[in-house]
């Protein structure tokens, strides 16, 4: 019995593709298990100053090792953290930074806008691109257009005058 040449071909595709690995770049869902984004790390335990300080444990309350997301946001874009109370707005202290990064003005619904918009992208690129005979880097290949080259960046700036920092060659020079 012989085994046409083509069958040894189409064998061997298969068993290459299958010896890929896509890493954290395929941008498909990939099952139904937990998303592991929405998992935040505790803060790291440390010993107070002095423990006559401590509130009271109540249960169901919060932790002083608790993750606080907004705080730690405001405390790294040089707000004041501890003037951050839930349900009070912006304190005083932060209204310059906030004006300031909402000079251009504000879409209320903008995270929402640009999923939308981003499903739509992607749904126009898979549609061309589904049948593939080797594993590609879909991610690279769908946002490639989108994708500043930094080197370039880096020489219009220079080229317009603005002091940039030094840069390393690219790869490859």
């Amino acid at each position: 019995m012989r085994i046409p040449l083509s069958m040894i071909v189409l064998v061997g595709a298969v068993a290459v593709a299958g010896c890929s690995q896509k890493g954290l770049r395929d941008i498909r869902k990939t099952g139904t298990g937990p998303d592991e984004f929405l998992v935040l790390p505790s803060k790291p335990l440390s010993e107070p100053g002095d423990y006559s300080s401590l509130p009271t444990p109540t249960p169901g309350g919060t932790n002083i090792t608790d993750v606080t997301p907004q705080a730690d946001a405001v405390a790294a874009l040089g707000g004041k953290a501890s003037a951050l109370v839930p349900g009070q707005g912006v304190p005083s202290a932060d209204l310059a930074l906030v004006s300031a990064s909402s000079r251009y003005g504000v879409s209320p619904g903008v995270r929402q806008e640009l999923a939308e918009e981003d499903a739509k992208f992607l749904k126009r690129k898979r549609i061309t691109g589904r049948i593939r005979l080797f594993p590609v880097d879909r991610y690279e290949q769908i946002y490639a257009k989108q994708t500043l080259d930094p080197f370039d960046v880096n020489d219009q700036f220079r080229r317009a005058g603005v002091a940039t920092p030094s840069a390393p060659p690219p790869s490859g020079e």
